[in-house]
């Protein structure tokens, strides 16, 4: 079915970068926003903007029916439903469906069994993906144990429902498994409304590698590289680069084939993301999870391909294909991604709504901006703290590193605290730049190191 008229069912930064792929694409574009939204650059520049309720996300956002009602009421014939609030949430795509729109992104059902880890685990396992050693469903405290017993510990209790780092519970030794199973499955049911828990090996120093993988729905599928994540807080991505250059050649191959794989052995459709994380002691890549939806982290796939995943994303939902073959898939040079929060770093990272006084991006060769901010912007306390994601691109790795930290230093924004110090610290930290860091560096190393201003 061809698109003419999309829906943009988000907000922020996201909602502008699917604006402006639908523009490039001469769709039209209408806007659901909340009564905090209504003055955003997206809502300013779309075709046509309607207010789907008040600022609290569970009466705008999150109410799938609500969105669904008018994207229809106003014409659309396709729904984006960027990431985050309802992306992942099989009952939207199913609304979509029920009224005759695209849903742009996977089919219902898959949305279901991807976001299963457990499903997940059994369908990569099926197409001989590389799994982390690990667990069906734990019942109970005492199955933990015996679990644990048998893989060795440390182990890792994780929601099966889960994401985001509720319901993970790392488990040292026997003395910690009942009080962990019980904390992992109270933070999992409170959270998903699900306390089902597996387990896993844990890795102590892995990095977290992910795939960014399209596919037409028909078992066809590209990937577009890799991205290393490794840099998190609270396993929360911080910055993301493209490709991991500490993995070797030979296994870099091995990882995108496994995901591509794993892609087609369920004819997947539309852009998502193979997670994976590699044990760099063992040499060995552990399949994690897929994200059936466009990732944050999209733009340094992007910047590395020169390709545009929001447009292919809406060029496959409008029954066109795959745009590119894998041999026209060229990767060159490395880009790096700072998330730009209104935090306060002095104060445990706590989001600080407000209005912004001074906002002078930073501009030159190799850098990009994603943000829906402008000078005056208010950013409500309704929603997420990102304000904006800080890319660049350069011939190396280390070029990399020294044009974002010169970006970084010439970004100036008033009105509310940033996270910008800590980008800084990071990318000037000698460990960062030799690239001998792991998923738990930021918070385990470098916080216990130094500490950060607010700004």
């Amino acid at each position: 079915m061809a698109i003419s008229r999309l829906f943009i069912a988000n907000r922020g930064e996201i909602a502008l970068r699917v604006l402006r792929a639908a523009q490039a694409l001469n769709l039209e574009t209408v806007i659901g926003v909340s009564d905090a939204d209504r003055e955003s650059m997206a809502a300013r520049l779309a075709d046509r903007r309607l207010v789907l309720g008040p600022g609290p996300a569970a009466k705008s956002y999150l109410d799938a029916r609500l969105v669904v009602q008018a994207a229809k009421a106003s014409g659309c014939d396709a729904l984006h439903p960027g990431y985050g609030f309802l992306s992942e949430r099989a009952e939207l795509a199913r609304l979509c469906d029920e009224h005759g729109i695209v849903f742009v992104g996977p089919e219902a059902d898959m949305i279901d069994a991807l976001g299963d880890k457990l499903r997940a685990r059994e369908m990569a396992a099926a197409a001989g993906v590389p799994l982390v050693p690990g667990s069906g469903e734990i019942a109970s405290a005492a199955d933990a144990r015996k679990v644990a017993d048998e893989i060795g510990y440390p182990v890792l209790l994780k929601a099966s429902a889960g994401g985001g780092g509720r319901g993970m519970v790392i488990v040292n030794g026997p003395s910690e498994v009942e009080a962990g199973f019980n904390r992992a499955s109270a933070e999992a049911l409170a959270a998903f409304n699900d306390g089902t828990l597996f387990m896993e090996r844990f890795v102590p120093e892995a990095r977290h590698v992910e795939v960014q993988l399209v596919g037409d729905g028909q078992g066809e599928v590209v990937h577009f590289g890799e991205r290393d994540c490794s840099v998190q807080r609270r396993y929360q991505k911080v910055i993301e680069e493209a490709p991991c250059v500490a993995m070797p050649a030979e296994l870099r191959a091995q990882l995108h084939q496994a995901a591509v794989n794993l892609a087609k052995s369920v004819n997947y459709r539309n852009a998502g993301t193979a997670e994976f994380l590699y044990d760099v002691t063992r040499g060995e890549i552990y399949f994690i999870e897929v994200n059936a939806r466009i990732q944050v982290e999209h733009p340094v796939s992007e910047m590395i391909t020169g390709r545009d995943l929001v447009q292919e994303q809406l060029r496959i939902a409008g029954g066109q294909g795959l745009s590119v073959t894998q041999d026209q898939i060229v990767a060159t040079g490395h880009a790096i991604e700072c998330r730009i929060n209104a935090e306060d770093t002095r104060r445990d990272f706590v989001p600080v709504p407000g209005t912004i006084t001074r906002w002078r991006p930073p501009e030159g060769e190799g850098i990009r901006l994603d943000s829906h901010i402008t000078e005056g912007a208010s950013i409500p306390p309704f929603y997420d703290s990102m304000i904006g994601k800080l890319i660049v691109h350069a011939d190396t790795r280390e070029k990399a590193i020294d044009r974002l930290i010169g970006a970084l230093d010439s970004f100036e924004v008033e009105g509310v605290p940033t996270t910008i110090p800590l980008h800084r610290a990071i990318l000037q930290d000698p460990r960062f730049r030799s690239n001998t860091i792991h998923t738990r560096w930021l918070e385990q190393d470098l916080f216990a190191s130094q500490p950060l201003a607010a700004e």
